[in-house]
């Protein structure tokens, strides 16, 4: 048996699903609150095992009362019920501890079956959800990325031997080249990482892991 509270403002909504818990075998309704002024208050007497919670709520938000009832039960699965798909609403949802995310639907199959995902230890996501997760995880690793940066064998040469503070004479010795071409190595180097000085070069070297 999942022993599950309900926080949904919408009226219709709260007591469709209600009648559909109280009709489901498996599921308990412990309770359904049109607010989640209360939250914590509420799991504390029902102590559930998943929380349906919707965003937009008077008084408290869904995204709020979820941060509330994570700080005070971590363990408890926290299950977010909206409409809204919005990057902004994901991202604080799934950085607050929600177990998982599911948009309303016509059909309460869909809610039952995202209740018994993360019950058993899933992170259910609607797929349109999943979808926008994956994308705004995909963009966010590009972005940090380091841009790809080729360098020739020699530039790389130059490159390391400026990292360890050598001035041109030292690097034109050290690799067997005249001051003049490395100084046009270098140019070439500074084109390439954009930057304007020997001390931005090697920061960025190091930075980029190019050495």
């Amino acid at each position: 048996m999942i022993n599950i509270v309900l926080f949904e403002d919408n009226k219709s909504l709260r007591q469709s699903l209600k009648l559909y818990f109280d009709n489901t075998a498996g599921a308990y309704l412990a309770g359904a609150y049109e607010d989640a002024n209360d939250a914590v208050a509420k799991i504390r007497k029902h102590q559930p095992d998943v929380v349906l919670m919707d965003i937009q709520m008077p008084g408290l938000s869904g995204i709020e009362a979820l941060k509330r009832i994570k700080a005070v039960y971590p363990d408890t699965k926290v299950l977010i019920h909206t409409i809204f798909e919005d990057e902004h609403r994901i991202f604080s949802a799934v950085c607050g501890g929600a177990s998982g995310y599911v948009l309303k639907s016509p059909d309460p199959d869909d809610v039952w079956q995202a209740i018994q995902d993360v019950h058993k230890g899933g992170a259910h996501m609607s797929p349109a959800i999943a979808i926008k997760v994956m994308q705004m995880f995909q963009n966010q690793f590009v972005q940090s990325q380091p841009t790809y940066i080729e360098l020739t064998g020699r530039e790389r040469d130059v490159l390391t031997c400026l990292v360890k503070g050598m001035s041109y004479k030292m690097i034109a010795d050290a690799c067997s080249l005249s001051v003049h071409t490395v100084h046009y190595h270098i140019k070439h180097i500074y084109e390439k990482l954009h930057v304007n000085s020997a001390p931005e070069a090697v920061v960025k070297a190091i930075e980029q892991k190019l050495v």
